[in-house]
């Protein structure tokens, strides 16, 4: 393939298979060597692509990169409110045992929280020894409000 003013062979990158017993790199091959190759006829093997479609795959990758990272986000978000309802009906557990001793309901509910979630904390503890637990899921992006997730846990009174 012949280009530029001069008219000089040009090669693409790569190894080719086959000349001498060793592999020759096309892109130090000089005039002589392509006359060789034409002569023999020697198939491209590791030819790249063809001039038109280089880095396709990069423009594909930019183009897609804020469709990955978006998907990454509701990936992580989505973990992040499954485990506030996780702690959320740990906590409710916590709250109705103590409840049902005579303890306070919304301590235990706060011991058995990480950090993160006694921010958002409500406990509304009923007569009938339910208590509700609700928590504010933490958001990936803080600027977001992504909502709360409650549950609710129920021991009977003990003792007199």
């Amino acid at each position: 393939m012949l280009c530029g003013a001069d008219r000089r062979p040009r090669f693409s990158r790569g190894w080719v298979r086959g000349f001498g017993g060793r592999g020759v790199a096309r892109t130090v091959a000089g005039p002589r060597i392509a006359r060789v190759f034409a002569a023999r006829r020697i198939p491209r093997v590791f030819a790249g692509p063809d001039a038109s479609q280089r880095g396709q795959a990069s423009v594909e990758f930019v183009a897609l990169l804020p469709l990955i990272v978006l998907a990454l986000f509701a990936g992580w978000q989505f973990l992040l409110a499954g485990d506030a309802l996780w702690n959320a009906r740990a906590a409710a557990r916590a709250a109705a045992r103590a409840q049902a001793v005579g303890g306070d309901p919304r301590e235990a509910a706060r011991d058995h929280l990480p950090a993160p979630l006694e921010r958002g904390l409500r406990v509304t503890a009923g007569a009938d020894g339910d208590v509700r637990v609700s928590v504010r899921i933490p958001a990936v992006i803080r600027a977001l409000d992504v909502g709360r997730v409650a549950a609710t846990g129920h021991f009977e009174r003990q003792g007199p």
